[in-house]
């Protein structure tokens, strides 16, 4: 019989990161991680937690005049074609937590952790969020699950995900739009060409919109978001001797959260009129709230660099039920999901010592 994972929200941030990371957690399979988290969360008198699935929530609940919460992810990916035990346990040097899991998003949960412990009257109430499968398919998340079940649980005046950022606050997402778009043909022989029309050659005219697109830099919320607009994939031909009938580009819009999903998809059809254009994956962004007064407070509390999150993340789904949220956490997002993957150390004491000076100033 396996023992119990035993986390001590007493250790220090550091220590409570490489705990948390030595404990495998691969997504799917992240029940000792979320048990070690749930029985540590229950030995502190002054939250109330429950749990869904392999996502743990706890609450405050002390009728402050702002409710905050703080999520972060269990889940990690695999080393290529390996699972996390694999890999474990992590290597600390003096400067580095180096492993799978240390920057994407270990650190960030040992913060929490180490947050939930150490302050317990903040000036603003707290709902804490650790959740399963963000690594995988969204049907699967586990933010996207209690939204579903009981979106109430994540109401609050303003959400912090402690995704790496390096030292930056990253406010708001950008959307992203995957559509298929093809190109029709005429098959024909590939020694008699000029009896078909091939669809790959075709396909020239929507490589050559994809070039001449004028991606914008939009200002959301005082902060600028560089859209983008990619050829990601290339599908056609039949054999070797055909000229083929069918040419399909995956095509990638990354949208300010100026609009939605549905106003880029419009654009993608209006961009590639006279094809068929499939969309096969949207998700909203999310604006980054700036003009509220809780995200301001943050802002100034924390007295570091903000900029623009040039990603996708699950911010968005806090910004859907009207939550505005910001990106901060320990560790460079360049390095997520490598085979020498790391976090310094030195990110994650600052993570705690800043976002502790937040939750317990006056101003809440």
């Amino acid at each position: 019989m396996t023992t119990p994972a035993h986390l001590d929200l007493t250790a220090s941030p550091v220590d409570l990161a490489e705990a948390v990371c030595n404990i495998p957690s691969v997504s799917h399979e992240e029940e000792a991680l979320a048990d070690a988290v749930e029985a540590a969360l229950r030995r502190l008198d002054h939250l109330v937690v429950s749990r869904d699935g392999h996502t743990v929530v706890a609450r405050t609940e002390l009728g402050r005049r702002e409710r905050v919460v703080l999520a972060g992810h269990l889940d990690t990916v695999p080393l290529a074609g390996q699972g996390t035990a694999s890999s474990l346990p992590i290597t600390r040097t003096d400067t580095e937590l180096v492993g799978r899991g240390t920057t994407d998003m270990k650190g960030g949960v040992a913060v929490m952790l180490a947050l939930a412990a150490a302050v317990p009257e903040p000036t603003r109430d707290l709902t804490y969020v650790f959740y399963d499968c963000e690594e995988v398919e969204a049907e699967h998340n586990g933010l996207a699950r209690l939204v579903r079940h009981d979106p109430s649980v994540l109401e609050a005046d303003f959400a912090v995900l402690l995704e790496p950022t390096d030292g930056t606050v990253e406010g708001g997402c950008k959307g992203t739009l995957r559509v298929e778009v093809t190109a029709r043909g005429e098959a024909a022989h590939s020694g008699r060409p000029w009896l078909g029309h091939n669809a790959i050659h075709e396909a020239g005219t929507i490589i050559d919109r994809l070039r001449a697109f004028d991606a914008q830099t939009v200002v959301v919320d005082g902060l600028e978001f560089r859209e983008g607009l990619s050829a990601v994939g290339i599908r056609g031909g039949r054999a070797g001797n055909v000229v083929p009938d069918e040419c399909v580009v995956t095509v990638n819009y990354r949208f300010a959260p100026h609009i939605d999903a549905a106003e880029a998809e419009r654009r993608m059809r209006a961009l590639f009129e006279g094809y068929e254009v499939v969309v096969t994956d949207a998700a909203d962004g999310a604006r980054p709230g700036l003009d509220r007064a809780a995200a301001q407070a943050f802002v100034e509390a924390l007295g570091l660099p903000v900029q623009a999150k040039q990603g996708w993340t699950d911010v968005a789904r806090f910004s859907a039920v009207g939550v505005p949220a910001v990106n901060f956490g320990p560790g460079d997002p360049l390095v997520a999901h490598q085979d020498e993957e790391c976090c310094a150390i030195a990110q994650v004491e600052q993570a705690y010592e800043r976002l502790h000076a937040w939750l317990t100033s006056s101003r809440g």
